[in-house]
């Protein structure tokens, strides 16, 4: 999980670096670049390109929620802080964590409920809620997390029934026809520089995958979740160092309540 929060990371770096480039085609070369490396990788592991026929409707959910929450999570990342972005989609495993309770029958411990509260609230004061266009990023990062948490949570279902380079490959195919129609409507040719970061974004999207995968296939979803909240040091560290980025007070206090309550409830489980 620390190799898969640094992994994207640095992706969303990438991203913010490509400038003006539409989402849908941000998206679509994270995707293709993807598509490439699952597909040679498979082939060579000689693992199942599509699934057991039974799994391949949770494939296909995990594919449209992935990209969906993609989407979104590229559009808060263009528009915010790198470090509010990644505060918001790493409200993530809250999701996975009420999910995992209701459909995978994971124990929800009797810490859990009111932190989820609490964690709601710090998210506000992240999002900072307001009428007006302004609030878009920022809503649109929450989004983006319910959204991945969907995914991840059909990712752990499928953690004993597909291996996880098939799950890779399913999103990248999927993933990718899906947005390709979006994409044609605005294309706009990139520069060699943006080339090389869209490039970039979609490897280091890939590597983030594979690991995300793994880490789901070799422990529980609330073991593993907490080494995700590294991701939120990784790309404050990253946007400060390129961009000179300094999160408001109320986005700090709001990632603080976020990372301290969620090492502590990870501490109180482990006991």
């Amino acid at each position: 999980m620390l190799f898969t929060a640094l992994s994207f990371s640095i992706m969303a770096v990438m991203v913010k670096k490509s400038g003006d480039i539409p989402i849908f085609e941000k998206v679509l070369f994270r995707n293709i670049i993807s598509l490439i490396i699952s597909f040679f990788t498979i082939k060579s592991a000689g693992k199942s390109l599509f699934g057991k026929k039974e799994n391949r409707p949770y494939l296909f959910s995990r594919a449209l929620f992935g990209t969906f929450g993609m989407i979104l999570s590229f559009y808060a990342i263009s528009n915010l802080y790198l470090a509010d972005a990644s505060m918001l989609n790493n409200l993530s495993p809250f999701v996975v964590t009420v999910l995992a309770a209701i459909f995978l029958k994971e124990k929800l411990s009797k810490w859990q409920v009111p932190v989820l509260i609490i964690i709601f609230i710090a998210s506000l004061l992240i999002i900072k809620p307001r009428f007006d266009l302004q609030v878009l990023p920022a809503l649109a990062g929450f989004m983006s997390a319910i959204a991945s948490g969907i995914a991840y949570t059909i990712v752990r279902y499928l953690n004993n029934k597909e291996n996880p380079l098939t799950i890779v490959f399913y999103f990248s195919v999927f993933s990718t026809i899906i947005i390709i129609p979006f994409s044609l409507f605005n294309f706009v040719i990139p520069t060699a520089d943006q080339t090389i970061y869209l490039v970039a974004a979609g490897l280091f999207a890939t590597l983030g995958q594979y690991g995300l995968s793994f880490a789901y296939r070799l422990a529980n979803a609330s073991e593993i979740v907490i080494y995700n909240y590294t991701n939120i040091l990784f790309s404050a560290f990253l946007g400060f160092l390129i961009w000179s980025e300094i999160p408001d007070v109320l986005s700090i206090t709001g990632g603080m309540i976020i990372i301290i309550i969620s090492s502590a409830l990870f501490i109180l489980k482990k006991n």
